[in-house]
């Protein structure tokens, strides 16, 4: 990856969601001219969802998700749509494809898109295929929702420019991303970068967040300056004045903050991206609540990432070692990884989340929205970290609840 790369957690998200035939995949090759996802007439073709990122004229980059059939079958047909379900939580935009007039299926995932408050656009699909004729189709999904779909033919590509410019129409209105860094530094000001460079950041490699903050900073004209954490205090010595800012890993907190010169502030990657990518006034009570959690109170630690537990982890390891030396070894502890997140939170008394800089946005709120709506408080590593350290109300944040310091 570049430092010109957008990620695809960068991205917005577009999925296509029909029954099996219903014409997704034909779609997604006919809106980006390319081969992109397996068409074949026999049921259930596309099984895992597939993301398929480029640029789309007016939009920019985005990322389409080519589900399975939501009306899948037996039970491999029942873990397919679970895996459809998934993605509907990180879709920014839905394509919601209709191919018949028995709309049972298609009008209760409407339902759970307006629930989940994402836009969505009805399609009829391949329209030079079906028996019913399109204008027919049309009428009927008009009828029944209320909304007038666009007729479209992936073939011979009728519709696909009327339905990208609803695709820019329905644009959600948070599309454009905060700042990473916000109001924390501007241009000419001096930020220290501090980057361990362990286990976890293989040689020759930096990770994500210190890329994407790096070229954020850049970007704005400021004056990066980056080291690892033993050469901290060398780096802040050769400079004539203080940085304004520090970012740090957060599990470097414990040996940075104390070198942190007095008019400077500190933060780290991972509440950047606390920020960044989810609700921050809720995780900052998140973390204040982590303080007063029982000592046998249940935790759930999710990471995004879904790679092979490393030595001195620290979603695996580093975090579960400070929650238990702050509570205690009646404290249980569970983690899950990747995409897998519990439904139901039953008996959880708090999440911990990573900084999530592999998922869109969308997917990390759906998970705060869970979390609200069953009422477990969820904060996210950078913040828990520093909360566990009593530094939590000196740490920095980029936020627009008025203040940019914890109080």
């Amino acid at each position: 990856m570049t430092l010109n790369d957008t990620t695809r957690g960068n991205r917005l998200h577009i999925g296509l969601f029909g029954r099996r035939n219903a014409g997704k995949s034909s779609l997604i090759n006919a809106l980006t001219g390319q081969s992109v996802a397996t068409v074949s007439a026999v049921p259930g073709t596309t099984t895992d969802p597939v993301y398929k990122a480029m640029e789309l004229h007016g939009i920019g980059p985005v990322v389409f998700i080519d589900t399975a059939g939501f009306d899948d079958e037996g039970e491999l047909g029942r873990l397919r749509v679970e895996k459809t379900e998934q993605a509907a939580r990180e879709t920014d935009i839905a394509l919601l494809l209709f191919s018949g007039l028995d709309m049972t299926e298609e009008l209760k995932w409407l339902a759970i898109f307006r629930q989940q408050k994402t836009p969505v656009i009805l399609v009829v699909s391949c329209i030079d295929e079906r028996k019913e004729a399109g204008e027919v189709l049309a009428g009927a999904v008009k009828k029944a929702t209320g909304i007038c779909p666009l007729q479209v033919s992936a073939t011979k590509k009728q519709g696909l420019e009327e339905l990208r410019q609803e695709l820019i129409r329905v644009l959600p209105e948070d599309y454009e991303q905060p700042s990473l860094t916000g109001d924390l530094c501007q241009a000419g000001d001096t930020v220290v970068l501090v980057m361990p460079q362990d286990i976890q950041a293989p040689k020759g490699r930096l990770i994500l967040p210190q890329v994407q903050t790096l070229r954020e900073l850049l970007d704005k004209g400021c004056q990066p300056l980056c080291c690892t954490t033993d050469r901290l205090a060398a780096a802040l010595d050769k400079l004539k004045e203080p940085p304004q800012l520090m970012i740090t890993d957060s599990q470097a907190f414990k040996e940075v903050y104390p070198l942190k010169p007095e008019k400077t502030r500190i933060t780290s990657f991972s509440v950047l991206f606390a920020a960044f990518k989810g609700d921050i006034a809720y995780f900052l009570a998140g973390a204040k609540a982590l303080l007063d959690l029982p000592a046998e109170a249940h935790v759930l630690i999710a990471e995004a990432c879904t790679h092979k537990p490393l030595q001195e982890d620290i979603g695996r390891v580093k975090l579960p070692r400070l929650l238990r030396k702050k509570f205690g070894d009646r404290l249980q502890i569970d983690i899950v990884s990747g995409k897998e997140f519990p439904e139901v939170l039953t008996g959880v008394d708090l999440v911990i989340h990573c900084g999530a800089c592999m998922f869109n946005r969308k997917l990390v709120l759906s998970r705060v929205g869970a979390c609200q709506r069953q009422s477990v408080p969820m904060t996210n590593y950078g913040l828990a970290i520093a909360s566990l350290l009593g530094i939590l109300p000196k740490v920095a944040v980029p936020c627009s609840i008025g203040k940019n310091t914890l109080q």
